[in-house]
């Protein structure tokens, strides 16, 4: 039986967010521009109040009140993916780790480092699965789906950067 794809749109500081789900969770959160992010496909059903809970969640997030989401998730990926994935959920809110810390803390191999960042960057769950706290070695803003500049909006947010000044 195939369960058919639900979707809906929500506006926030980022632009205009898109929510999949099949009726057993959450399956990606995508922002505007984001690499690789799914479009809204034929036979695809619009169901705003589907993802009321996660418009409720992402809105307080976004106004300071959430610093964990609380969400059924059904992302689909490798069994490797999910690991990676659900050790994304551990990196707390103003907080950044580092891919190589990531993977020391998945008892993965030095060797291995890029496969986490690569499941790091398929992450399909964007902000709820919060891939933006993760940062390279140096610090810098390696890459984000949703864009480097998204990354380093999400991280002031959290106050994990200091807002930068605008000189005029």
């Amino acid at each position: 039986m195939t369960t058919q794809t639900t979707y809906a749109t929500i506006n926030s500081p980022l632009g205009e967010l898109l929510l999949t789900g099949d009726g057993t969770g959450l399956r990606s959160l995508s922002l505007p521009g984001q690499r690789k992010a799914p479009a809204v496909g034929a036979g695809w059903r619009r169901d705003d109040e589907a993802f009321g809970e996660a418009a409720r969640q992402l809105s307080a997030y976004f106004a300071g009140r959430l610093t964990r989401f609380g969400l059924s998730l059904a992302p689909a990926g490798t069994e490797f993916q999910q690991r990676v994935w659900r050790a994304l959920d551990d990196i707390p809110y103003g907080g950044t780790t580092t891919y190589g810390e990531l993977a020391a803390r998945l008892g993965v191999e030095r060797d291995e480092i890029r496969a986490v960042g690569a499941a790091v960057g398929a992450n399909p769950l964007l902000l709820v699965r919060p891939c933006h706290r993760v940062i390279g070695a140096d610090g810098s803003m390696r890459g984000y789906a949703g864009g480097v500049e998204a990354k380093v909006r999400l991280l002031t947010h959290e106050g994990a950067l200091q807002p930068m000044l605008e000189l005029s």
